[in-house]
Order: structure tokens, then C-alpha cells, then sequence
């Protein structure tokens, strides 16, 4: 998988994950833009319980249960239960967690939990993302401001040990790619994605470098869904 092919979707949160291989590289390249523009604010919010049900289903139960869990409202993200073991469960929405033509769908629901070292590293730019968005920002425009909050080290590098988990059965991706295959992330800042093989035929992980936030994430599939139900029919090549 070429580096040119996977650059022509944006790392945004776990749009990089390229499920469907050139197929769906194809569908996000060409693929004119249904949402041009961000719609009413809400479209984009949910009914507070049922955000948290869903931000939840993102991991087990054994470590969702003990979460924070974040929901969003109408200044960003802003805490609904307050957990104790370090995880962090969101449902992320399009400007974080879709290809660039549903960038501003406001369908898109990504449950993700992610454990102390990501919350303390990727998530807060994921928020930030959305406190911009939420601030009228353009896309270009919040681009930059990540990239150079970054550079500035506004925004800290990915701590050691930093993953999360995206074993949802529920959520909705986008048009271009519904749903994504139960699967584990981790983070890392710009690692070689030779050392772990990943992209590589046949390999179960993929990979991907952001040169602008200066990260790499890794995505490894799993067989089975957050409630413990069987995933092996969604395969990532």
C-alpha cells in the first residue's frame, strides 16, 4: 500500500484505517463531497444516556464500566461520568473520525476508549480539534492550528504505551465506510512502520504516519466485538 495512496485520507483520529484496502482508497478519493458544509450543531449532539451507552460499547465491560466517559454538548466535550481506572470513553464525531468526504456528515459516531497515556496524549487533540470546530473553524483552518500547536509543543508527543479500544458493534463511520472492524489502536510519535511489518501483504496490521502531528498509529484486528460476540466476518484486507 503505497504512502501516496494512504495519504489521500487524513489521519484525522482513526480515518486512516483503511479497511477496505484500494477499494475504498478509490470510493474516498473520488467520491464528491456530500456534506460541503458543517450542519446545525444539532445534528451532531445525542441524548446524553444514549452517548454514554455508546461510548461504552467501544471496550469491554471490564474496563468501560470504570471509565470516564465523555459526551459532547455545545462547547465541546465535557465529562458525563467519572470513572476510575485511567480509560476514557467517547464517541468521536465526522472531524475526527471520518475520511475527508464526510468530514462534516453529522451521522458519524466512532465510540473509542482509550486508556490514561492516549487520553493524556492523542485524545486532547482530538478535543482541541473539536473546541475549533465548535468555534466556527473551517477544516484548513483547524488543520493548521493542530499542526502548529504541535510544533509548538502545545500538544505533547504520544506518551509510551499509549492505545485504545474500538470494538463497537454499534456507531456509524461515515458513507464511504460504515462501520469498522473490531480492532485495538496504539499510538506512537513517527515510527518506523517497517519494525512492526505492518502494511506488509498478508500482515494483520495496519499503519499509518502523520508527518504534520508527527504520530503513527497502528491498528491491529481482533475476533470479537465488545460484548464478547464473534467478529471473524470483518476482515481488514
Amino acid at each position: 500500500m503505497g504512502e501516496k495512496k494512504v495519504g489521500a485520507i487524513a489521519i484525522r483520529s482513526f480515518a486512516f484505517l483503511i479497511v477496505l484496502g484500494t477499494t475504498y482508497q478509490a470510493i474516498a478519493k473520488d467520491a464528491k463531497t456530500p456534506h460541503p458544509n458543517m450542519a446545525a450543531l444539532e445534528q451532531y449532539l445525542m441524548d446524553r444516556d444514549a452517548e454514554i451507552a455508546l461510548a461504552r460499547s467501544a471496550a469491554p465491560d471490564s474496563i468501560s464500566h470504570d471509565a470516564d466517559v465523555l459526551v459532547l454538548g455545545r462547547h465541546g466535550f465535557e465529562t458525563a461520568v467519572k470513572g476510575k481506572n485511567g480509560f476514557v470513553c467517547t464517541v468521536e464525531r465526522s472531524w475526527t473520525s471520518a475520511p475527508d468526504p464526510d468530514f462534516w456528515n453529522p451521522k458519524v459516531r466512532v465510540p473509542e476508549c482509550l486508556n490514561a497515556a492516549a487520553a493524556r496524549s492523542y485524545l486532547i487533540r482530538n478535543l482541541k480539534r473539536t473546541d475549533l470546530i465548535l468555534a466556527g473553524r473551517t477544516k484548513a483552518q483547524v488543520d493548521e492550528a493542530i499542526t502548529a500547536a504541535v510544533d509548538r509543543k502545545e500538544l505533547p508527543p504520544m506518551e509510551p504505551g499509549a492505545m485504545c479500544y474500538m470494538m463497537s458493534k454499534q456507531g456509524y463511520a461515515g458513507d464511504s465506510a460504515e462501520h469498522w472492524p473490531s480492532h485495538v489502536m496504539l499510538f506512537f510519535s513517527e515510527t518506523d512502520l517497517a519494525t512492526w511489518g505492518a502494511n506488509l501483504p498478508g500482515s494483520p496490521i495496519l499503519a499509518m504516519s502523520d508527518d504534520h502531528e508527527h504520530v503513527t498509529i497502528f491498528a491491529i484486528g481482533v475476533q470479537r466485538w465488545s460484548d464478547g460476540t464473534q467478529a471473524l466476518s470483518h476482515n481488514w484486507q
